[in-house]
């Protein structure tokens, strides 16, 4: 909603892996050079840890990206709840080993056939488990006996567990002291702090507004998103996101601690009601666009008992009723329509969006635009679902 005002290429703040917007903290190279090293070394077993969304993924990610394809070939395993046999099964699919054998002697043999031809051909091989504080004692064992492929030199797969901090603890158990030992390399990802914070924001916009920085945040604002957030960069992409959208909401450029505030509490509330979350997205989104085709331009119709407005060619629609009607539903919510929704936009509706406008400082023109929407929306709560205008097609509306 906000991208096209600032000028965004694409939002700077969602909450998917991106490595076009890696930031690195302090913590975060550290991290990447402990992998690099390990890997570059072929020191075998390496482990990283850290607390939910600070940023693993996105580094390994990262990593595997930027290894140069004829030299390091790499599988990355997502599912940690696989049996010994099926995590086997997946790791040889992944290094492109097609066999359909259930049997874990022969699958061993593939795997171990394919690793001795990439060692002579100098290629290094990584095999990165994710989630792996998941993984069942049977199958960290059998990720241990893969391990002993080797040479007499050196290891011929380069194991990189990632996990959560439990997945210290669980390597910390004394029936896995054989594997614990094999691990050479350990890096625990801390949290990143204010300063590392301001640096991943004013980042993030950048590389979203392609060099520019269309948006800023204070220093105040900064910090109160520290300190919620405990500097987890998916909590803090949460809170920039509705800190923008509120700033585009009051046609400003800067988010200010007041705003991060804002911010922070409407965050709080969907995570409380965060069954309904997904559908208030929506909801907003789709009110949003399918108000341009409802709204603009308006269709003056007098009648003997009320001025009505609505959009040419679209007057019998039903679905354009629903729009109208969620509409005065939220303005009733925020106390400035009192009467009893119709579908229909009145003169009385007009004049209760002129009255939100004006209380909230935007264009006072009674017309329901993208920033009077959206801040409406805030301001009720974001509590209505979808209504069945979503549904209206483009041509529908435009015949």
């Amino acid at each position: 909603m906000y991208q096209n005002y600032y000028g965004f290429k694409e939002p700077p703040f969602t909450l998917t892996p991106n490595p076009e917007f890696l930031f690195l903290s302090r913590c975060h190279q550290e991290a990447y050079a402990h992998l690099l090293y390990a890997i570059e070394s072929r020191a075998g077993f390496i482990e990283l840890s850290g607390e939910v969304g600070t940023g693993k993924t996105t580094i390994v990610r990262t990593l595997l990206s930027q290894l140069q394809p004829e030299i390091y070939k790499s599988a990355l395993i997502f599912n940690p709840t696989l049996s010994p046999l099926a995590l086997l099964q997946e790791i040889n699919r992944e290094f492109g080993l097609l066999s359909a054998s259930s049997e874990t002697r022969e699958l061993h043999q593939a795997l171990n056939e394919f690793l001795l031809n990439e060692n002579r051909e100098n290629h290094t091989v990584v095999l990165v488990i994710d989630e792996a504080q998941n993984l069942s004692r049977d199958v960290l064992e059998q990720v241990r006996l893969i391990s002993n492929l080797e040479t007499e030199r050196e290891k011929l797969i380069q194991v990189v567990l990632v996990g959560q901090p439990e997945l210290r603890d669980l390597l910390a158990r004394e029936d896995l002291r054989q594997l614990r030992q094999r691990i050479t390399v350990r890096y625990h990802l801390e949290r990143m702090d204010e300063g590392d914070i301001h640096s991943y924001i004013r980042h993030r916009i950048r590389i979203a507004a392609e060099g520019r920085e269309p948006v800023s945040f204070t220093n105040a604002a900064v910090k109160r998103i520290a300190r919620t957030s405990k500097g987890l960069p998916r909590l803090i992409n949460s809170l920039c996101d509705r800190a923008i959208l509120l700033a585009y909401t009051k046609d400003s450029r800067e988010i200010s601690g007041e705003m991060a505030a804002i911010a922070i509490a409407d965050i709080s509330k969907e995570v409380r009601r965060s069954p309904r979350l997904l559908v208030g997205i929506f909801a907003l989104a789709m009110f949003v666009v399918v108000s341009l085709f409802i709204f603009s331009p308006f269709d003056r119709r007098e009648t003997k008992q009320s001025t009505t407005f609505l959009p040419a060619s679209t007057a019998k629609q039903p679905e354009i009723q629903g729009g109208v009607r969620l509409l005065q539903e939220m303005l009733k919510m925020t106390g400035h329509y009192s009467a009893v929704p119709t579908g229909v936009f009145d003169r009385s509706t007009e004049e209760a969006v002129k009255g939100f406008q004006a209380k909230e400082g935007l264009k006072v023109d009674g017309k329901p635009g993208g920033q009077t929407l959206t801040r409406l929306y805030l301001k009720s709560g974001g509590e209505f679902a979808p209504y069945s205008a979503a549904t209206i097609k483009k041509e529908e509306v435009a015949r």
